[in-house]
């Protein structure tokens, strides 16, 4: 377990692997591991960094550090004292949201962004996340959703007991606070005025059958950012990592790689041959 003291609490992250850093970002009520598989998928050639939100995981849960616009300048933040100048940035859902926000607000961080199931604005969160973001009735969602989601979880991940096991566990990690004021926050955003100010690569996942998060999101990112390659999993819900996790990972590789030459993701080698190292200085390429 590794971690760093922002000026607003602790950050948990992981790492695995060596070389280019690339850093992934978990959605709402969920933490690092969720990018487990991706992470030693990419390990060979790429240093992924994965962390936990305040307020999720085991990171700080002080109050007032649970929007997003604070994990926002919290990757920034965290990039800083880590020594990375610029890295690929991986979202998930929420995670994408503040990925495509790092991208506006700190353009130098970012190398090229992929969000996946990620929601540009509220409207496109289902309406049991748009009733959570109603102050009245957070409480009682939020002592409501382990029972609620426990029915429902077959139809968000094909893989419905292991994802539901690690939600369970992620949810009881959380606050009400950290819990309404994320999704409060999330349900307040809309980046459609602002996506033709990027100027990075840019690809989004989206799910055919996501039940959590709208996946026209896509069609919204595609219309802000006209080079943006969107793609659809066809088999896929709100997890493709956990629904398509080959499909997945050679996409993620793919785009790793655009531009890369020699092409560094190769997944024919073992992610058990990757090294976690270590680094010093400025890190913006090659970490010995």
């Amino acid at each position: 377990m590794s971690s760093i003291v922002t000026d607003r609490g602790l950050v948990h992250y992981e790492t695995i692997g060596r070389g280019r850093p690339v850093v992934l970002l978990h959605g709402w009520l969920e933490s690092w591991d969720h990018w487990l598989g991706t992470m030693e998928s990419v390990s060979r050639n790429y240093k992924a960094y994965a962390l936990d939100f305040w307020g999720f995981g085991e990171s700080g849960k002080q109050e007032g550090s649970f929007t997003v616009q604070d994990y926002i300048e919290m990757v920034d933040q965290f990039m800083d004292r880590l020594g990375i100048e610029q890295a690929p940035i991986v979202g998930h859902s929420m995670g994408g949201t503040v990925s495509l926000g790092l991208t506006l607000d700190h353009p130098k961080r970012v190398e090229k962004v992929m969000v996946v199931g990620s929601p540009v604005v509220g409207d496109g969160l289902a309406l049991f996340l748009r009733l959570s973001a109603q102050r009245y009735l957070a409480e009682l969602f939020y002592q409501m959703f382990p029972i609620g989601v426990r029915i429902l979880s077959p139809i968000y991940a094909r893989d419905w007991k292991t994802w539901y096991k690690m939600f369970e566990r992620d949810l009881s990690r959380t606050t009400l606070e950290s819990f309404y004021y994320s999704i409060a926050s999330l349900r307040r955003t809309d980046l459609r005025p602002r996506l033709h100010e990027i100027q990075v690569p840019v690809m989004g996942i989206y799910g055919r059958v996501d039940r959590i998060v709208d996946p026209n999101q896509g069609q919204v990112l595609a219309r802000g950012v006209q080079t943006a390659d969107i793609r659809t999993f066809e088999e896929s819900g709100h997890f493709p990592m956990l629904d398509e996790p080959e499909r997945f990972y050679r996409t993620v590789c793919e785009f790793l790689d655009r531009q890369s030459d020699p092409p560094l993701c190769d997944q024919g080698e073992s992610a058990s041959n990757a090294g976690t190292g270590s680094q010093a200085g400025r890190i913006r390429g090659w970490t010995p």
